[in-house]
């Protein structure tokens, strides 16, 4: 593509989840041309069936309240393009070249917010039966499942929502941890301890995941004693093992943490001046919707100040609106 016919945005964000549309939210209030590029709207809370701690909007479906953070954000004029970045340039001082999937964009600055990729267990059958009985997404996976037998491997949140969810579809739900206590919040281990259909697998790991043409069963061995075998026959197999940070085609325009994290100062600034980073895939301890929302708002304040000092955009550089005298 020809540079000087390139559409130009003030600020690109990649990422579609709580960080990429709350900053879009913010910089497209102050006026800032705005492009985000996802390959989906919400990330990991669009998959989430139910949320019950964003504060001020009850108990609601992921996916609706993600689709209110996008409406909100295209309300104030962002626009969104579906696709995947392959690449960001750094061209001279100024500006950016986004490569992407869907063209070639120049940016002033760029919101780097596009979270965590779900963790492979890496056992054999995962790879040949993913979207054939293996799936990282209960809640859009689920309801392929009703009245049939499944899997949930893991320990944490995502793993215990998962299985809690799933009960109410499947005939049964084999929950699979390798330790003896999970490490999610104390509310969903009792709802998923209170089901009479979720069967707990502890101190226990998945071996092999077999089938033919779909899943039908999986191994699992005793974590302590490998051969304590035991096969069972399950329709699918739902893997919520946590998530990793797949950052490395950023090369050195960030600095990352030992495991892959891009790595911030308070201000969501990254090494490279221009780039700004939010949310899951950032170096913030905890990831949850309201943090990476708050992260998103704070990297777009960021980037709207950095524009202001070397774009020469005017208006506010504080947030609420404080002047100098």
């Amino acid at each position: 593509m020809d540079e000087k016919n390139t559409p130009y945005y003030d600020v690109v964000i990649v990422g579609g989840g709580a960080a990429g549309l709350t900053a879009a939210i913010y910089t497209s209030r102050r006026a800032l041309k705005t492009l985000i590029i996802s390959k989906d709207i919400g990330g990991q809370a669009a998959l989430t069936n139910e949320i019950e701690n964003y504060p001020g909007v009850g108990l609601i479906d992921g996916f609706d309240l993600m689709n209110r953070f996008l409406e909100d954000a295209k309300k104030f004029g962002a626009e969104f393009k579906s696709g995947e970045v392959k690449e960001i340039e750094k061209k001279g001082e100024g500006d950016f070249l986004v490569k992407t999937t869907v063209g070639d964009f120049k940016a002033a600055a760029v919101i780097l917010a596009f979270g965590l990729t779900p963790r492979d267990l890496g056992v054999p059958g995962e790879e040949e039966f993913k979207g054939k009985g293996v799936s990282s997404c209960a809640t859009c996976d689920g309801p392929l499942y009703k009245g049939k037998v499944v899997a949930v491997v893991g320990g944490g949140n995502s793993a215990l929502d998962a299985a809690e969810y799933l009960s109410r579809i499947a005939k049964k739900v084999y929950l699979i941890h390798r330790r003896d206590q999970f490490r999610g919040d104390e509310i969903l281990v009792e709802r998923v301890k209170s089901k009479d259909n979720i069967e707990l697998v502890l101190n226990s790991k998945v071996k092999e995941i077999k089938g033919e043409e779909r899943v039908k069963s999986i191994v699992v061995v005793d974590v302590n004693d490998e051969s304590k075998e035991r096969e069972i026959e399950v329709d699918g197999v739902f893997v919520e093992i946590g998530h990793v940070a797949k950052t490395k085609w950023l090369g050195d325009l960030v600095e990352y943490d030992e495991r892959g994290q891009i790595k911030t100062n308070k201000n969501c600034e990254t090494k490279t001046p221009g780039i700004f980073a939010a949310g899951d895939v950032t170096d913030i301890e905890y990831k949850q919707i309201i943090i990476s929302g708050g992260e998103g708002a704070k990297a777009a304040l960021q980037a709207y100040k950095y524009l202001q000092q070397t774009k020469g955009i005017k208006g506010a550089g504080i947030d609420w609106g404080v002047v100098k005298k």
